[in-house]
């Protein structure tokens, strides 16, 4: 996926490029961070746990450095098939990185969760801490779970931030690039994510379903996009996509009174979309029913999990 921009990138040995993996317990707020600091929805976002199924790579350039940021699963203790092939992706994405970010809850404070995960052979090395959700607490609630968090990783910067607002992003970037190994960029300064357009795509969709469906549907949902057609010289993008479920009744909750639920969540998703893609769209959605496909590795393997 690419944006304009006017960056222009230099290879001399100044310049500093590397892997940054966020990682943590599910719903600390990785996602919401991700997308602030690519300034770009490239995951989707939700209250609920466990939202971000894949890694997820979003790419910053500046003229002296180029972060690529990857997102990566919640990791907590998995039982089921599609559970446990996200942690797995968490571990291994983690494991690829130059530097990793433990994120962590300023809301929820350290929690024994989050003690068990920063001992994490993919975390244990990381040497920055960003507690998020900052917005949500007050200054002295602020200041304990920072001292909390220089306890459970006593090397490491910790830097309070609020992937919401925006608050002090810039000095968690600063941090990262010191930290970051000299290096000429690894992709064009124009590039965004490693994802194509249809994961996006995907992503956003499924974020509307899981936001529509609240606690009914909580995980019983994947978006495979079928079709997407390009016409610049109508400015249009044509996207068919179908929302898988694992039961004849969620097919009803999804689709709602008389299709109201599945146009609320097609208008949602069609707004974020024109945004994101900057041009207008048709959004057809169609609901399949693919009975437990959670548990079946081919549709596993057909989601890229």
């Amino acid at each position: 996926m690419r944006a304009v921009t006017d960056t222009d990138l230099t290879t001399e040995t100044d310049h500093r490029a590397g892997f940054v993996g966020l990682g943590g317990r599910p719903n600390v707020g990785k996602s919401t961070l991700l997308n602030r600091l690519v300034g770009a929805k490239l995951a989707a976002v939700t209250a609920k746990p466990q939202t971000t199924r894949h890694r997820i790579v979003g790419i910053v350039s500046r003229p002296d450095a180029q972060i690529v940021f990857v997102d990566t699963p919640g990791i907590h203790t998995a039982r089921a098939p599609l559970n446990t092939r996200m942690v797995a992706v968490a571990r291994q994405a983690l494991g690829d990185t130059d530097l990793r970010v433990l994120v962590l809850d300023a809301s929820r404070g350290v929690t024994s969760e989050d003690r068990i995960i920063a001992r994490e052979p993919s975390l244990a090395h990381g040497s920055v801490v960003a507690v998020t959700k900052t917005d949500l607490v007050d200054q002295n609630v602020l200041l304990h779970v920072c001292a909390e968090a220089a306890a459970l990783v006593p090397d490491a910067d910790v830097i309070p931030v609020s992937g919401r607002t925006g608050d002090n992003i810039s000095r968690l970037v600063e941090v990262i690039v010191k930290a970051l190994p000299a290096g000429p960029p690894m992709y064009p300064g124009d590039q965004l994510s490693e994802q194509s357009e249809r994961f996006v795509a995907s992503e956003i969709i499924r974020e509307k379903v899981m936001e529509q469906t609240r606690e009914e549907i909580p995980y019983a949902t994947a978006v495979v996009v079928e079709a997407f057609q390009e016409h610049p010289d109508r400015k249009l993008l044509v996207i068919h996509a179908s929302i898988l479920v694992e039961r004849a009744s969620q097919k009803g909750i999804v689709i709602g009174d008389r299709g109201q639920r599945i146009r609320d969540i097609g208008k949602a998703a069609r707004l974020d979309l024109e945004t994101m893609f900057g041009c207008r769209i048709f959004l057809e959605l169609h609901v399949k029913l693919a009975r437990d496909w959670s548990k079946d590795p081919r549709v596993l393997r057909e989601l890229g999990l």
